[in-house]
């Protein structure tokens, strides 16, 4: 099976509206290889040539000062494409993200930005087929997946592509394999792959356990508590029985 690229992407603007000329000031990229973490990252602050609005600066907390000295995003453009290139692009609410990137990319006379990656996939709207009804913001998928999101208390590219990539492999364990500890992706005994698997075990060597005295003991202490509790005796009794013998 080939080597499935996966990158993780989010953006910090100066505000809501690429279409009202605000801009992107951070950008950041997570690569997964065959689900796992590759140690690849891209991560840049950009000059976006105005201000940010007040109330973008209180969620990232990114100041005009800080940005007073960092690159346009011309200059980080092509790195940016060369990382993605070939990949599965995952954003969350990715029409967010894609109007703003494209934006930048149209200033540059370069095509959208979906035509320099495999594909796009928006993982927020796979969260919402998977939980109808329910918030699914980054923070409230990381509450409910688990995810340890304590080190954010500001919004950042490279923390949020961070915490995507992780409540992406959250939302989607188990896809390509049984068992967990073979590795996401492994093959089952026998050629069996995923969740099929699941209706044919005879290729797994089970082991039987026996109950030790010791154990068998316990037990049945155990139901002759529930003896003395239950007007008709322990219903596992009939089950214990000897079979008769014809």
């Amino acid at each position: 099976m080939p080597a499935m690229r996966q990158v993780f992407l989010d953006t910090e603007t100066t505000g809501l509206a690429a279409e009202q000329g605000d801009r992107i000031i951070e950008v950041a990229c997570i690569e997964l290889d065959n689900r796992r973490f590759s140690g690849r990252r891209f991560h840049h602050y950009v000059n976006p040539g105005r201000s940010s609005h007040p109330d973008a600066v209180r969620v990232h907390g990114i100041t005009d000062d800080f940005l007073a000295d960092k690159p346009p995003f011309a200059t980080v453009a092509d790195d940016l494409l060369a990382f993605v290139a070939g990949a599965e692009v995952i954003i969350h609410n990715a029409a967010f993200d894609l109007a703003f990137l494209d934006a930048e990319l149209a200033r540059l006379g370069r095509p959208r930005f979906a035509q320099h990656c495999a594909q796009v996939t928006d993982s927020l709207l796979m969260a919402r087929e998977q939980f109808p009804g329910k918030s699914n913001s980054l923070d409230a998928l990381c509450r409910r997946l688990e995810v340890d999101n304590s080190g954010r208390d500001l919004h950042g590219a490279l923390i949020d592509a961070d915490l995507l990539a992780q409540v992406y492999l959250a939302m989607t364990r188990g896809q390509d394999s049984l068992v967990i500890d073979a590795g996401e992706g492994a093959s089952a005994p026998g050629g069996a792959r995923g969740l099929d698997a699941a209706s044919d075990l005879r290729a797994y060597a089970l082991p039987l356990l026996a109950a030790s005295a010791a154990e068998r003991e316990a037990h049945d202490e155990l139901l002759r508590g529930l003896d003395k509790s239950c007007k008709k005796g322990a219903v596992w009794r009939p089950a214990e029985a000897p079979a008769a013998v014809a």
